[in-house]
This record gives structure tokens, C-alpha cells and sequence, in this order.
């Protein structure tokens, strides 16, 4: 079983820092992702009907660093993530209303 983390605004960005393997998920809508996500940031909606689809696609050896707007739907992925065997996933426990780094707007 892989390790799902929930971690603060502070570990999120450390941990991108440190491992410039990983991989930003946001997990948000198309709309919310346009207003402004973290730089480098892949989306790929919860709540889209293709989300398992999406998901499974990705490289399970990468550590994955996921994100919403208040952390709940970016926990689900995670819990979600973990249960299909990928090794690393970490939520931002705070979601994006907690992130005080960059942002990028638009696509």
C-alpha cells in the first residue's frame, strides 16, 4: 500500500522543491483551474466521469502532490490514488485558499 499524507501549504511546497520528479495534480474544475492554480500544475477534474480513467494512466512510481480549493475533494483523490497502488500522494491539507506561493492563470 503506497502512503497518502495529508500536509501543510509549507510541506507541500518544500516537497516540490525537494523532488523535482513530482508531479502537481489539481483536481479542481476546468474554471477554477483557469482563475489560477500552482505553476506546472496537471489537471484532472474529481468530478469528471473519466477521473479513474485519467488517473490509472499515470506513473504509480512518481510521488504526486494534489490539490483543490479547501482539500476535501484533493483527500478523496488521494485515498483514491492510494487504493490503486500508487506509492506516494500528498494532499494539501489546506487546499489552494491556503497556498501562499505562486500562481498561474489561464491555461
Amino acid at each position: 500500500m503506497g502512503i497518502y499524507k495529508d500536509i501543510s501549504a509549507a510541506d507541500f511546497e518544500a516537497g516540490l522543491k525537494n523532488n523535482q520528479e513530482a508531479i502537481v495534480l489539481d483536481v479542481r474544475t476546468d474554471n477554477e483551474y483557469v482563475d489560477g492554480h500552482i505553476p506546472g500544475a496537471r489537471l484532472i477534474n474529481i468530478m469528471s466521469p473519466d477521473f479513474a480513467t485519467q488517473v490509472v494512466k499515470l506513473d504509480k512510481d512518481k510521488a504526486y502532490y494534489v490539490y483543490c480549493r479547501s482539500g476535501a475533494r484533493s483527500a478523496s483523490a488521494c485515498s483514491y490514488m492510494q487504493s490503486v497502488g500508487f506509492r506516494e500522494s500528498y494532499n494539501l491539507k489546506s487546499g489552494i485558499i491556503g497556498w501562499s506561493g505562486k500562481l498561474e492563470r489561464g491555461r
